[in-house]
């Protein structure tokens, strides 16, 4: 944000913050979310690297095209464990996922 924008909204009263202040996050929580972002979109990349429909994905997984929808976009209700073995499913290897786990941090 510039400093100006910053500046004239502290002077109307609002608060400038980040999600993680606004929401009282710890460093761990906030770790956790940046996680699940980062293995939603390396889902959905390497879905589509290997040419995979959301459908096509679901039927390898055994689950519905609504819920690979919920994978991709880091949905709450996803577990950690279904965001890795949709990754394994869709091709990706160890080395992938931790890559997609390494770059949550930067």
């Amino acid at each position: 944000m510039q400093k100006t924008k910053r500046k004239a909204l502290e002077n109307a009263g609002w608060k400038v913050g980040s999600v993680t202040d606004f929401l009282e996050l710890t460093p761990e929580e906030s770790s956790l979310i940046e996680m699940r972002l980062a293995l939603s979109q390396a889902l959905q990349k390497q879905r589509k690297t290997q040419h995979l429909t959301q459908v096509d994905l679901a039927k390898r997984l055994g689950s519905s095209q609504s819920r690979v929808a919920k994978m991709e976009a880091a949905d709450a209700s996803v577990s950690f464990d279904l965001l890795i073995r949709g990754l394994l499913v869709a091709g990706a290897n160890n080395t992938d996922i931790a890559r997609a786990i390494g770059q949550s941090s930067k």
